[in-house]
């Protein structure tokens, strides 16, 4: 039976430690048993060092996940202008 890990957080220095210990040459497998990482938090820490020296998920976003971002933004803001329309042409109509 598998136990459920309690969800934990590491403070940006943290990550930067241990990234910075594995391009030291420690190895992978040592920091994550050391540490009580798992395997894909470790890689992700390592992705995100490489790719943007950021460790904040919209810092690391692709350009299609940015793209995504602003055309819901911009979504929202149409139908938002587009509703204040239609309440203006109703009261409009009334007069």
């Amino acid at each position: 039976m598998m136990t459920k890990r309690k969800r934990r957080t590491f403070s940006e220095e943290f990550k930067k430690q241990i990234v910075q210990l594995h391009q030291s040459g420690k190895l992978r497998k040592d920091i994550i048993r050391e540490y009580d990482l798992t395997p894909s938090t470790f890689d992700k820490w390592v992705v995100q060092s490489q790719n943007s020296g950021s460790f904040k998920e919209k810092d690391n976003l692709t350009p299609e996940q940015k793209e995504l971002l602003e055309l819901r933004k911009r979504n929202k803001q149409l139908e938002m202008e587009n509703d204040i329309l239609k309440q203006a042409a109703l009261i409009m109509g009334r007069k």
